[in-house]
């Protein structure tokens, strides 16, 4: 059996699931309704009620009732249709007024009589016994909503779609199927490839060295970046993967800024990075961040991988000499 989608994405779907609700629950109010022998729908009740008080018209019905004019103005030629409402030209010929018929108010007393006590009943049997603290929180939702509607509150709202996480063993494996991902499409793996996908904390970790994930919400765990001290004071920066999943949500540019920081308090001299000339984007968004090419390097660091024929060194706000 399929998830139930609004059920999982709880706060998002929100909206639907409670027009949802709102269908099962008026379907089963129509078959009560019916059953009582009335002619009209659970969508005609509300204004039935509103009308038994006192004739209205339609814009005081519509905020009688909170629904729409057009939505409302349908409803009552539903019912002046089935004679339970009258329709009048106001003074100006231009505002009706809505009042109820004998047969209307007949119908109400039937319903209050009938409909309403076991609707009244099975509300609160469905809601633990007590509907009070429900009908409470629905309240406080419309007043929140009539106060500042949906889209202005999320238009305030920044939400955090991507977060860094540290190493932890459970993450070995996303850690090796990024790196894998990436290096197989462009290249072969290499033994050093090999050595340090298969086992990051003794490579990386155990050497003092620190691996990075990005997360995204909705998407899990979509890159990684890991920083390998060598020994001498220097760092390099490798491993960097970021799945397709994640295109368009600038997550490997949000990932390499925490990896330089990240360096930078680990007291990287010189934070370094190996590549080739084949990973054109990777090395632009290197090269915005701050990276420049760097013979050195390549002398120094370069005969790692035989794939190497880019080597770049962290100047950060500098120029590259």
């Amino acid at each position: 059996m399929p998830a139930d989608i609004l059920q999982q994405a709880g706060r998002i779907f929100l909206g639907s699931r409670l027009k949802r609700l709102g269908e099962r629950m008026q379907a089963g109010a129509a078959r009560v309704i019916a059953d009582a022998g009335l002619p009209v729908q659970p969508t005609h009740m509300p204004l039935l009620a509103a009308l038994e008080e006192r004739p209205l018209t339609i814009g005081q019905l519509v905020q009688a009732v909170g629904i729409s004019q057009p939505g409302v103005t349908r409803a009552i030629g539903q019912l002046v249709a089935l004679d339970l409402v009258r329709s009048d030209a106001g003074a100006d010929q231009r505002r009706r007024t809505a009042s109820l018929t004998d047969a209307g108010r007949a119908v109400m007393a039937r319903a209050r009589m009938i409909v309403w006590p076991r609707v009244e009943q099975a509300v609160s049997e469905m809601c633990g016994g007590d509907a009070q603290d429900l009908l409470d929180r629905i309240a406080a939702v419309e007043a929140a909503l009539a106060a500042t509607p949906l889209d202005l509150l999320a238009a305030r709202v920044t939400p955090q779609v991507l977060r860094i996480r540290d190493y932890s063993d459970d993450l070995a494996p996303r850690f090796r199927a990024i790196g894998t991902e990436w290096l197989t499409e462009m290249f072969r793996l290499e033994d050093t490839d090999r050595q340090v996908l298969d086992d990051p904390r003794g490579t990386i970790i155990a050497g003092g060295g620190a691996i990075l994930f990005v997360e995204a919400d909705g998407l899990g765990i979509v890159g990684t970046c890991a920083l390998q001290r060598n020994g001498d004071g220097g760092i390099e920066l490798t491993k960097m993967g970021v799945r397709a999943s994640a295109r368009g949500l600038k997550a490997g540019e949000f990932l390499l800024d925490a990896t330089i920081a990240r360096a930078t308090a680990m007291g990287a001299d010189p934070l370094y990075l190996l590549t080739n000339a084949r990973c054109a984007a990777a090395i632009h968004l290197y090269e915005k961040a701050g990276f420049r090419h760097d013979a050195h390097i390549m002398a120094t660091y370069g005969a790692r991988y035989a794939r190497c024929d880019v080597a770049m060194r962290y100047v950060g706000g500098e120029t590259a000499a």
